[in-house]
């Protein structure tokens, strides 16, 4: 992992998280590996995936975790003496093992608002039914924002959803101030059940998964383009959790197994890219 001082890059960057939801570590690693994702790959330290630890096991903890701070920890056991494991951003509270000098540290319930506190415009795209707005529950995450964006066409059901997630995104980019500084937030639906038809088969599985993520990764230039066209850009990609395909007879997420546990996640810094005129 790339370490990353989030105090410099206050005021100076915009803020890009986009959750590849219920994408599993072995899937994005795999189609890493087979060349399905150039344009992921790309953006990977040495074009692969980290292997970490989702917060919690379904969308809904996973995100609330995230905003208030707690991103997918890493894998490997850490030295408790020298390595903490210490995290991007926080929401202060007493006694954080995890809050070290290049956290970005909150006094807020939780990030998006310490963002926009900050003088940040906070932009969500949904994607699962946890960001539709159809309900009290399903209005909870969406609330956090300055902006938030759900209909049909960005829902887990619609086969072109990582397009039009990623035109929704960049039509309001393109609305804020160039000197606005930007928290954006795309929960990207098409890795979520369902994805058969992305390789045409009759039931979700890893390798229609592995389709849909290649589906995804012809849409990301586009964002990441509109993005590093206003600033440099502190990004980090990851799962909220992954899903079981019958390993060990289980099947779906919410469950306690290592195909829901072990998400893939990335961070980095984008530079900005002056455009022609």
């Amino acid at each position: 992992m790339s370490w990353i001082d989030a105090t410099t890059c206050l005021g100076s960057h915009d803020v890009l998280f986009v959750t590849l939801d219920t994408l599993r570590y072995d899937v994005a690693a795999e189609a890493a590996a087979r060349g399905e994702t150039p344009n992921l790959a790309r953006l990977l330290p040495n074009g692969a995936w980290e292997l970490r630890h989702s917060p919690a096991s379904f969308t809904f903890a996973a995100h609330q975790a995230f905003f208030a701070g707690f991103l997918p920890t890493p894998a490997e056991p850490r030295d408790v003496a020298q390595d903490r494991h210490d995290r991007l951003f926080a929401a202060r509270f007493p006694g954080s093992e995890t809050t070290g000098t290049g956290t970005l540290v909150f006094d807020t319930p939780d990030i998006v608002s310490g963002f926009a506190a900050q003088g940040y415009h906070t932009i969500c795209i949904g994607g699962t039914g946890f960001f539709n707005k159809r309900s009290p529950l399903g209005s909870v995450l969406p609330a956090l924002f300055d902006e938030s964006w759900w209909d049909e066409s960005l829902g887990v059901a619609c086969r072109d959803s990582a397009a039009n997630q990623v035109a929704r995104a960049v039509e309001r980019v393109a609305a804020q101030p160039a000197d606005k500084r930007l928290f954006v937030f795309v929960n990207i639906a098409a890795c979520h059940p369902p994805h058969h038809f992305y390789a045409g088969e009759e039931c979700d599985s890893a390798a229609s998964q592995r389709a849909a993520l290649a589906e995804v990764d012809r849409h990301v230039p586009a964002l990441l383009a509109a993005l590093q066209a206003r600033a440099p850009v502190l990004a980090i990609l990851c799962s909220d959790h992954g899903t079981a395909f019958g390993e060990d007879g289980y099947h779906g997420h919410r469950i306690g197994h290592p195909s829901v546990w072990d998400v893939p996640y990335a961070q980095m810094i984008l530079p900005y890219r002056e455009t022609a005129a």
